[in-house]
């Protein structure tokens, strides 16, 4: 009778390890900064400094997991590609790397961590949809307010963005992400130089 028990209990043990290594790897993905211009010449370099945040997302795609549009009124949620950092971190963090390039200067920081509560600009972005179709596109829709501190102007904007994923891997996808956020600091960086 023990016998029997104990080659029960390992062969439970035994299909719950089968069980386990049966299941797919999951695969994280990061949004990265667009391509940097040459170097801004030190002489050059700007001294104004910049807030990117808050930046708020769609609680449709504010989950670990990649959401991906299945048809028009379908998503799925990927449990195996899961983005590497929480989606609203990483956008800001994208979007203030991009713009340190962009405008020259290096004191650009997220809302988060910013230890600079007098910024000479702030920008809050509001993420109405961010859509993933792998081989298909990535739409970024976003409305977008700078505001200069010293005098309370402030100029809004909205980009919207679809580019095309030929590739059905999702680090196309996450790449095609990470060109429409550059499309959009570029229009960030453009508000704050004419302001």
């Amino acid at each position: 009778m023990r016998n029997a028990a104990f080659t029960t209990a390992i062969c439970a043990v035994a299909a719950v390890a089968a069980a386990c290594s049966s299941t797919p790897a999951s695969h994280f993905y990061t949004l990265s900064p667009g391509e940097t211009p040459a170097a801004v010449p030190a002489s050059k370099t700007a001294s104004f400094s910049v807030v990117v945040g808050p930046v708020s997302i769609p609680a449709l795609v504010d989950m670990p997991q990649i959401v991906v549009s299945a048809g028009p009124n379908q998503v799925t949620i990927d449990e195996y590609n899961r983005w590497a950092s929480p989606l609203q971190n990483n956008i800001e963090r994208v979007v203030a790397e991009n713009l340190v390039s962009m405008l020259g200067t290096p004191r650009v920081s997220v809302f988060q961590q910013s230890l600079n509560d007098a910024a000479d600009y702030r920008v809050a972005i509001e993420v109405q949809s961010f859509e993933s179709a792998p081989g298909v596109a990535s739409t970024l829709n976003a409305v977008w307010i700078v505001r200069r501190t010293r005098d309370g102007r402030q100029e809004m904007g909205r980009t919207t963005v679809r580019e095309v994923v030929v590739d059905k891997g999702y680090d196309a996808l996450a790449a095609a992400h990470s060109r429409a956020l550059a499309q959009m600091s570029r229009e960030i960086a453009d508000t704050i130089r004419s302001l």
